[in-house]
Order: C-alpha cells, then structure tokens, then sequence
C-alpha cells in the first residue's frame, strides 16, 4: 500500500505531487489501466493546453463539457450526462507530439470527483485508498475473528465502529487501519469498490457501511477463510467471487429440508448406537454430526461435475457414520459387528471402528451411479492419507484419467492428528509430482478442539491445526460446525475448486467433541470447564431444526416425523443383524479385485521362464541407445555402460540390472503394468540401472527403452520420488492394492532407511490380508549388505521382517509337490535375498505367475551389481527354468560323503565365502548351501540338502551380528526341518546395538574373523 500511495504521488508530480490510486478509474478502461500501471512515473497533461488551435472550436467546447461532468455530472444537462456515462466520448485528437511516459489527465476518472488540470484534494485519495486498505484485510485476515467455535470458548470480542454498530473485525484482522474507520458523517458517503472485491454484486460503489457490513458478514461470519496465500491472482479471484457475491449463502426451502434430513440420519445413527450398545467403543461423531452431510454434499457435487469413484480414508472418529450413512452399506452388517460373532472366513479380523467397505450405489440426488470406497485403516492416525493417494492414482490410471477428472480422493483427518503427525506433510508434498499427484484432495479436518486429553494450546505452534495445508497452495475454509448452511457451502465451493483447478483444498469443521475419547472415557478429568459447556450445548440438529421451524420452513411434526422414520430403519435392521451366526470379513474388503481369483486353481505357479529370443530382444532393446541417436547426446560413461551390456547380450549373459530389465521387460510384453518408484530409482542409488537416459544438452528430453520395448505393451513408469520414505511407501502400497496384473515396486535408497515407513510396513503390509482379507503384491526392494559402508548403509533390518513372518517354526507342513506354493499361500509375506540376476528375475516374475498376491521383501546386493561373478546366463531365465529356493552346492555334492562342513547362508556373504574357500582349497570337504528364499523357510530343501551330507558339521554363516540377521529365525526351524537329530551352529558377528562398525579395520578383521570361522574343518 506504501508503494501504491508513492508511485501515484510520484505520477502527478507536475500537480503539486497529488495522489491518486489506479483502482479508481473505471472499471471497464482496462487498457488504461494497464498503461497507468506499466509506468514507474507518469506525467499528465492538459489537452485544451496543448492543442491551443482548437480553442473555441466545437471539440474545444465538447471537452470542456466532458470536464465540466468529470467534476460534478449534475451540472451538465442529462442529455450530455448520458452521453459521458455510455463511454462512448472519446477526447479530442492530440496533435501535439505525445512525449515519452505521459497520459492524458482525462485517461482518469475518480467516480465523480475527478478534475481536469487539478488532482483531487489528498483526502479523498486517502480515504479510497484506506477502503481498499480495509477489503484487503478482511480478505487476508478476517479468519481470524470469525465465529468458528460452537462452543463461544474461542470468540472475539466485537469492536463497537464509529457508526455505534459492534463488528468482529478487530486489531487482529484490520491491523494499521483498525483506528481509521471515518467518522460517523463518512459511513453512507459511497466508495468505488476495487477490482478484487465482489461484495457488490452488480454495483460499482456502495456506502462505507455497507462495504463493512458486507466483509464483515462474508469474513468475519460463521466462514473464515484462508486464501490470500496462494499466488495466483485467478485463484484468489476465484474464491472471492465464490463468497462475496451477494446472494451465495441463500438455500431454497428444498435444500434446506434436504440438510435437514441428512443431519437427522447422522444424529439418530449416533443416536440408535448409545442406546443399543451403551457400553462399546464406537468412536462415534456427536459433536461434529454434520461431517456425514458434508461429505455427502462434496459427492453430490463432484458428481455433478463428471466424478464417478470416490476414495475415502479416515481416522476412526465418525466411520461407522460414514459406512452407514455416505457409503449406505447394509445397517446390518454394521450391527452385527457388535454382536461378537464367529468369522466365517480366513483372518483374524480387525476391530469394527477400523474396517473399510467397497460400494457401487446410485447416487439420488444427481442420479449418477458412483463407487464409493473407505480404505480400512489402522490406529495409527493419519497412516492411510499415502494409501489412500496411491489407491486414487492407480485408479486414475488404470481409467485413462490423467486429469483426475473420474476419480478423486477425500481425506478425513482430526484436528490434532493433521498437524501433529509429520506423514501429513510428505503426503502434501506428492500432491503436485507429476507421477504421485491424484489432481487434487478435499481435505476434511473434523475438528473436536481438543487431541484425546490435550488442548490444543498443546498439541500445536501453529494458530490453526490446518496451516501445513498452505506450503502447496491449498486454500482453507474453516467453518462453524452448528451452521449447516455455512457447512453445505463451504463444502460445494471446495468439490467445484477441487474440480476446476485440480488442486488440493482444506475443510476445517470446527466442532466439537461431546463424549471423552471414546464413549467409556471421562473428559470432565482433563477439559472439565469445556464439558460443563458441552452439556449445556444444544446438538447441531435440535439448532437446525429450531431455525427452521422458526422460518417455516419445516414444521415440528415433519422434523419428528424424519427422525421416527430413520429409527425404524435402525430397529429393522437390528432386527435382521440378530439373526447372524457368523459375521463376514470379505463384506468390508475395501479393494475387490473382480474376476481375478474366479477359475484359477489356488496352487498352480504359471512359468517364469520365457523364450530366449525375449530375452535376446529385451537385452538389445535395452542396451541401445534412442532410434535418433545422432541427435540425443548421451554421456560418454553411459555410452560404455550400454556397450557392455550389449556385449553380456551377445554372450547371452546377464548382470543385476540386465537381470531386472528382462523380467520388466518380459511382463510388459504380456500386458502385466510394471511400475518402479522410490528415491533415485531412474538411476539407482548406485549407478547401475539406468533407465532413463538423459540427454546432455537439452533440458528434459529423455529416453526410457523398456517403454519402447514392444509396439503393444504394458505402459512402465519408473518414478524419481520425493525425499520420503512413510508417504512413499504408502502410496505404493495403495497402488499395488488396485490392480492384481501390476507389479508395484517401491526401492529404498538404503535398505536401513525403510525404517522410516516402520508404520506402513507394520500396520499394512505384514498384516493387511489378515486383518482386511485385502492381498498386495507390492515389492520392498531394500539394499542390504554389510561391506564397510558404516552402521546407516549396511542393514535393511531383515531379522524385522522375518520376526513378522507368520510361518510357525514348529510346524514342519506336509510334503507334496505343491510344496513350496502352498506355503507362499499361506504365509503373510515373502522375505528373500537372491545371490544371482537369475533367481532375481524368477522371483519378481513370480509375483504375477502366482494364483494370489503376498508382497514380496527383497534384500538386494550393492557390490554384487558388479561383481564378476554375480551373473547368470540366459539359460537360467528362458524355458523351462524356475525361480530356486535353495540353490545347491553342484560342486561338492557330487561327493558328499567328502564333506565335512556344510556351510548355510544367504546373500552376498555366499561370495566371500567361495573366494575363502577357494583359496583354502577345501571346495571337496566344505560344502556352501544358499537359502534364496529365507520366509517361508524351505523345511523340504534344507532337510534334503542334510540327509545329503548325513556326516557333516551343519553351520549358519551371516554377516551380520547374531541378534540381528536371520540367525534368529532360521535356528529353530533348522531344528524342527531336522527333526531336531542335528544341530546347527551360529558362525558370525558377535550380539552388536549397531549394525555395522563405523571403522573399515574393525569391519574387515570382523569379516575376515568370520570367513575363518565359517571356511574350516
């Protein structure tokens, strides 16, 4: 403002310096305003005096006219009056040469108090420019003294103007210009109003009073909105014409009623639960009822506007509501939850608060059919917001929907948790990446005022729990929960943004929370003057209904006549769910996978090998370089990387990242989706996959080969994330839940740092079909190796994993030919750690060969990447070749009554013991067996590998230390594969708090302590 009111001191410099602002020109002289605007200092002058030879003349006479008006409309006749109002006059032609930086004086119009050859008195500039000073506050700051809190904890004082009239627009929100709001004479004096204000509707001025009342009722109301952050003027124009145009918060009598009787479903569902089952914990929605409305008006609208599949993740506040009311699954199956029957199906379920559901519905008010799906999650707030974006972008793909257009994502938060948990922020942040964005997430914070026992004054630095929302742009609507209209509004302006700019948006239903954390906790113990206020506090439906009634818009008889009507359907279905002997796990799956197990027989593995001119066609694909290849310029070092791999195809061998080509490129060519993400998986982490080439001297100008591997094949997308692990990882899980015919990868940069997504590892993927009857395919690819690299870059934790395996270790599982698959059927989880680029490919085959889906941990090399030795020929991947579990010793089993050692391991440690052993020269008397597959344990093989060596010392050799490893998983499942006849002993690192030592002298005597150890008779 300081600037503005300088520039236009400057611009009439010739005028004694008089001010003026450009706002105040007309609204329609664009062009002007956009020359006024351009130049730094612009200089006026007078037309009459420059053009001396026209005096007298008619255009003289004509101008002087226009001034005359210019200066007070009233004293020129009306006929000339109209005539200036059309905008039609155009001034005289200036014949005089127009000097540089110089604009008539007549280009400005002051709304009546213009001149021509003298600047308006400074006041009246001062004043305008005080009004915009003004609209401009409301509009970035009136949030803070709106009416949010239902409970009137949280609401300002009203500041009594000069006119006597009380507002809440106080120091907070109008700051400088608090004390600069007239004298009582100016408050009907009429003001233009800006271009960046609405509250005029279809008039281009109004009285001071009017303005403030009108920014006070649209700012400082029971609507507080955050937008003034966002840096795009289009959008900040866009909201405000949304709330300040006159008229926006008018419902007609249909609507109204249509409010009304959604709200009382949402109550009398509370309501009926408190009466029926007084003594669970639902975590029900009293207090914040009008969520269920809310989100039913967001999907009304989206509807509308060409949305067809909604993905819902929320905490566990407020879902059973939901299930029942905005999704409408059966009331039955929600009661029969309660009832604490036997499952009639696999699974050890999950508490009733927790579930997710998957329903195709017609939607009544658009009369469009919509899929609406709540992905079940656990107690860990906020943990599914990643799940759920992943879900919405595979959804969005799978559909052809690359502008977001058919699916879109809603995300339910409360208030502590959405600024309290940091997997909020890394979500945010893939809202925007061109391979994570889902187009755009409304955002709906139920917003108790409290965090369990804990105040908000607390839990948070920020003044609003939704402030993380502003670092991407997304505007915030803080409404007041106790004012559906306000809600209903709100929520309709948020599904058209979400629809018009494909962006992310924030719902803050400021409400309240009438019972403790749950329905058998006491608040008064922690928040008692806030309950004490609570128990006196009206529910949003009785003030709902009382307005109404009191408008006549509905009558009391019709208000208990909607709530009687839905408490008979509550009965009916009570009714129903008492005559359930079992309740079903597969009636709450939240991702139905349609058609795919329908037909196949549950233990039959389809081939993992393929024709060894795929692999030939896919090995040269992959080593040459773009067809125009004369005109992209690759780098010099990957000109020799694409050589070599040229040459190992011609050999018909293949390393790691040749491997892992030919099984993507292999399932792309059958149709199967393959999609590869993580922290520099474009590259890897260690220079070895080169996927994406880039060219040297253009910016973005790229080259993916496997996409161009077969005119008709799947679509491969490899994705450079964001720095995060939680968010990541949750979201490639939610991809991989969408579609069984995809493999979804997800690498770490280091195995270890996957510990920052311990929850989503933990909560969903080790336990999601157990708890949710929900199958994943996805595939943890996690850098593993202990090679002097320090405690943070030599562990993926796998003893973590293994200790989740749920395989009993007791339970030798009888013997059959389907073996091996039925133990992949009936385990949580696959843990391996392959030695070869063969088994690598077999294994990431089989996650699409098998007749079901288990998300496969994989323990991948570093040093193997190059290791000379760590390469497979074509004829382990072609016809007729399958992935090992073990991988025998050929050598020494040839005579195994030789043997006098026989050495278990997995991984890269296998190599350093070959080398040891080689350069003992003991390759006849120690014999070294790899276990690939470490979870489910392969009883069959090791068991058959014993018998072999019936005479020889069995030993279990590990790099990592004895606590940590798999040493602890493998040991009584060795002795239960034996019969527990042999032993077993553990040769490795001693128990360490650490990984790995930070010193390369101590990791190398550790390792050389252990081949010595390990390599011996």
């Amino acid at each position: 403002m300081h600037r503005a009111h300088t520039a236009f001191s400057l611009a009439l410099s010739p005028m004694a310096h008089k001010n003026f602002a450009t706002w105040l020109l007309k609204s329609n002289t664009s062009k002007q305003m956009a020359k006024v605007t351009a130049a730094a200092a612009v200089r006026t002058y007078n037309s009459a005096a420059a053009e001396p030879f026209a005096n007298g003349s008619t255009a003289s006479y004509v101008e002087e006219m226009y001034n005359a008006w210019l200066r007070d409309p009233t004293s020129v006749h009306t006929s000339w009056d109209a005539y200036f109002r059309s905008n039609s006059y155009v001034s005289p032609p200036n014949l005089a040469p127009v000097q540089a930086n110089t604009l008539p004086l007549t280009a400005f119009n002051f709304g009546g108090a213009a001149v021509s050859g003298a600047a308006p008195d400074s006041k009246t500039i001062d004043d305008h420019l005080a009004v915009q000073a003004i609209i401009r506050s409301y509009q970035s700051r009136g949030h803070l003294a709106s009416d949010l809190d239902p409970l009137g904890i949280l609401t300002r004082e009203k500041t009594v103007c000069k006119d006597g009239l009380a507002r809440r627009a106080n120091e907070d929100v109008l700051r400088q210009h608090s004390g600069f709001l007239f004298g009582e004479q100016d408050m009907e004096r009429q003001f233009k109003l800006p271009s960046t204000t609405f509250i005029g509707g279809d008039e281009a001025s109004l009285p001071l009073k009017e303005i403030l009342n009108r920014l006070e009722n649209v700012y400082c109301n029971k609507i507080g909105v955050e937008f003034m952050f966002i840096n795009s003027l289009e959008q900040c124009n866009w909201i405000r014409k949304r709330f300040e145009t006159p008229g926006v918060l008018n419902f007609s009598p249909e609507e109204k009623r249509l409010i009304l009787a959604r709200l009382t479903r949402a109550t009398g569902f509370e309501a009926f639960l408190a009466k029926k089952y007084s003594s669970e914990k639902r975590f029900g929605l009293e207090g914040c009822e009008i969520m269920i409305p809310a989100l039913k008006e967001i999907i009304d609208v989206s509807t509308e506007l060409g949305v067809e599949s909604v993905i819902m993740g929320m905490p566990h506040r407020g879902r059973l509501n939901t299930l029942a009311n905005v999704c409408r699954k059966p009331l039955n199956q929600i009661f029969t939850q309660f009832a604490g029957l036997e499952a009639a199906d696999d699974g050890s379920g999950d508490v009733k608060y927790h579930l997710g559901t998957y329903i195709e519905r017609l939607n009544r008010v658009t009369n469009k059919n919509i899929r609406l799906a709540v992905v079940a999650n656990p107690s860990h707030l906020e943990a599914v917001d990643p799940v759920v974006q992943g879900k919405t972008r595979a959804e969005q793909f799978y559909r052809g929907d690359q502008e977001g257009k058919k699916v879109m994502s809603i995300l339910i938060h409360g208030d502590a948790a959405f600024c309290g948990q940091g997997v909020v922020y890394e979500t945010m942040h893939l809202s925007d990446l061109p391979d994570y964005t889902t187009h755009g997430t409304i955002h709906v914070v139920a917003n108790n005022q409290i965090g369990f026992t804990t105040d908000p004054r607390f839990s948070r630095s920020s003044p609003y729990c939704t402030d993380v929302a502003r670092v991407v742009n997304a505007p915030i609507f803080h409404v007041n929960a106790d004012d559906p209209e306000a809600v209903m509004h709100v929520c309709k302006v948020a599904a058209e943004w979400r629809a018009t700019f494909h962006k992310d948006c924030v719902i803050d239903l400021v409400g309240y929370r009438r019972n403790g954390h749950n329905e058998i906790d006491e608040p008064m113990f922690t928040q008692p003057l806030m309950y004490q206020k609570i128990r006196k506090h009206k529910n949003c439906l009785d003030l709902y209904a009382d307005k109404l009634i009191a408008e006549g818009t509905v009558t009391g008889e019709e208000v208990k006549s909607v709530a009687a009507k839905y408490e008979n359907i509550c009965e009916e279905a009570f009714a129903l769910a008492k005559t359930e002997t079992h309740v079903k796990y597969k009636d709450w799956l939240d991702s139905p996978w349609s058609g795919f197990f329908e037909g196949k027989d549950p233990l039959k593995v389809a081939p993992t090998g393929v024709k060894e001119e795929t692999l030939i066609h896919i090995g040269n694909r992959f080593s040459s370089p773009p067809p125009n290849a004369a005109e992209f310029v690759i780098h010099k070092g990957l000109l020799r990387v694409l050589a070599a791999r040229k040459a190992m195809v011609d050999e018909k061998i293949a390393d790691w990242a040749l491997g892992e080509a030919m099984a993507f490129g292999s399932l792309l060519k059958e149709g199967i989706h393959v999609r590869l993400s993580g922290q520099d998986v474009e590259r890897g982490t260690f220079s070895h996959r080169h996927h994406v080439l880039h060219h040297q001297l253009v910016d973005k100008a790229t080259y993916n080969s496997l996409q161009h591997m077969y005119p008709d094949q799947a679509p491969y997308s490899v994705s450079n994330s964001s720095l995060s692990e939680y968010a990541v990882l949750g979201f490639e899980h939610g991809y991989s839940m969408t579609n069984p015919n995809a493999l979804v990868l997800w690498e770490a940069q280091f195995g270890d740092f996957s510990n920052t997504a311990q929850s989503i590892i933990d909560q969903f993927i080790s336990s999601g079909q157990s708890k949710w009857v929900r199958q994943s395919g996805l595939v943890m690819l996690l850098p593993h190796g202990m090679e002097g690299m320090g405690p943070e870059h030599s562990s993926c934790r796998v003893e973590r994993f293994l200790q989740m395996s749920s395989d009993d270790p007791d339970y030798f599982p009888p013997e059959s030919d389907e073996f091996g698959t039925r133990q992949l059927h009936d385990i949580n989880w696959i843990v391996a750690n392959c030695t070869t680029p063969a088994n690598y490919y077999h294994i990431l085959r089989r996650q699409i060969a098998l007749p079901f889906r288990k998300p496969l941990i994989l323990c991948t090399p570093k040093s193997l990447l190059r290791h000379p030795e760590a390469k497979s020929p074509f004829s382990e991947m072609s016809e007729g070749s399958e992935f090992q579990r073990i991988i025998p010793d050929r050598v020494a089993g040839e005579n195994p009554s030789n043997v006098k050692k026989v050495v278990f391991c997995t991984g890269r440690v296998y190599y350093d013991l070959t080398k040891t052993r080689a350069d003992k020269k003991l390759e006849n008397e120690v014999a070294i067996v790899r276990v690939e597959q470490i979870s489910p344990f392969p009883f069959d093989l090791v068991k058959e590998q014993a018998n072999l060596y019936k005479n020889a010392e069995l030993v279990w050799a590990q790099e990592e230390h004895k606590n940590q490893g798999c040493w602890t998983y493998v040991q009584p499942r060795f002795l239960t594969a034996l019969n527990h006849s042999r032993d077993v002993s553990y040769v490795g690192r001693a128990c360490g708090a650490s990984t790995a030592t930070g010193s390369k002298a101590q990791h190398i005597r550790e390792l050389n302590a252990l081949l010595n150890d390990a390599i011996s008779t």
